[in-house]
């Protein structure tokens, strides 16, 4: 039986990394359908937002090159939104695997709880379907401040991203479905993958999360009325063994998470024997 694989991000549709994961997952024979935010929607983590139209959600058709028969659509909502759409049928049979990305830029430490594009994959996972988040390591500190918020990157970063190699990290994410395929269905696989050659990775290794992000948010300046916010790269070198030290190493470096657990280990005895 074809496994049939949602691919969604928070880049937007257009965006080049989503076409390469939707041409790697088509090349390896995946029932393929594609749905991702209109706009870019960075940072909403898995927030269920979206714009409507006399009471209806906003859906366009959104052909991507080279994927002829590839059924892709631009929504007006967010990846986490368009990811519990698509479980209940919005865009045909639902998917049993989600793959989100390829993202522009890496999804590293424990920032990825802000990120759309691990939002989508932690959707997915809440709600009974196998999920993997795939990011490409290209953002300055510079370029992410840039994008921060959903704002349009700068043209010059824009025109590099045809020198990106989005075909790696989408191959590293296939070469890892049999992986993701027989995990506990509530985990997800957060992969991220240096902007280099495959032939060049030095290998793919299990990476812990780092305490922080490759870029960490700051306030610039405040006045009256007013917040200015900026980000900027983190003043610590980062441990060995996470998933940015792998990725500044060479290595694509891949994580098994989880989205909403319990804790079990804060003492809360008692409460039940109270009036």
């Amino acid at each position: 039986m074809t496994v049939r694989v949602l691919i969604t991000n928070d880049d937007g549709i257009a965006a080049p990394g989503i076409q390469a994961l939707a041409w790697a997952a088509r090349q390896r024979g995946l029932d393929v359908v594609v749905a991702a935010p209109m706009e870019e929607a960075s940072g909403t983590s898995a927030a269920m937002s979206a714009m409507e139209r006399d009471g209806r959600v906003v859906v366009n058709d959104h052909p991507l090159p080279d994927l002829a028969g590839v059924p892709a659509y631009g929504v007006a909502g967010s990846p986490g939104f368009i990811t519990l759409i698509a479980l209940h049928g919005a865009f045909g049979p639902p998917p049993s695997v989600v793959l989100s990305g390829v993202n522009r830029g890496a999804n590293a430490g424990r920032a990825v709880l802000h990120s759309g594009t691990v939002g989508a994959a932690f959707t997915a996972a809440t709600n009974g379907c196998r999920a993997m988040a795939v990011s490409l390591d290209v953002l300055s500190a510079d370029e992410a401040t840039a994008a921060s918020g959903g704002a349009a990157v700068d043209a010059a970063a824009r025109v590099r991203d045809a020198e990106r190699h989005w075909g790696t990290a989408a191959r590293v994410a296939l070469d890892l479905l049999p992986r993701l395929t027989s995990a506990p269905m509530e985990s997800v696989l957060n992969v991220n993958t240096p902007d280099l050659p495959h032939g060049q990775l030095r290998g793919v290794r299990r990476g812990t999360l780092a305490s922080f992000g490759q870029v960490q948010m700051t306030v610039a300046e405040s006045g009256h009325g007013f917040v200015r916010t900026s980000l900027e790269e983190p003043g610590q070198a980062a441990q060995p063994g996470t998933d940015v030290a792998l990725l500044a190493a060479g290595y694509a470096s891949v994580t098994a998470i989880r989205a909403v657990t319990e804790a079990t280990d804060i003492d809360l005895t008692g409460l039940d024997e109270q009036p």
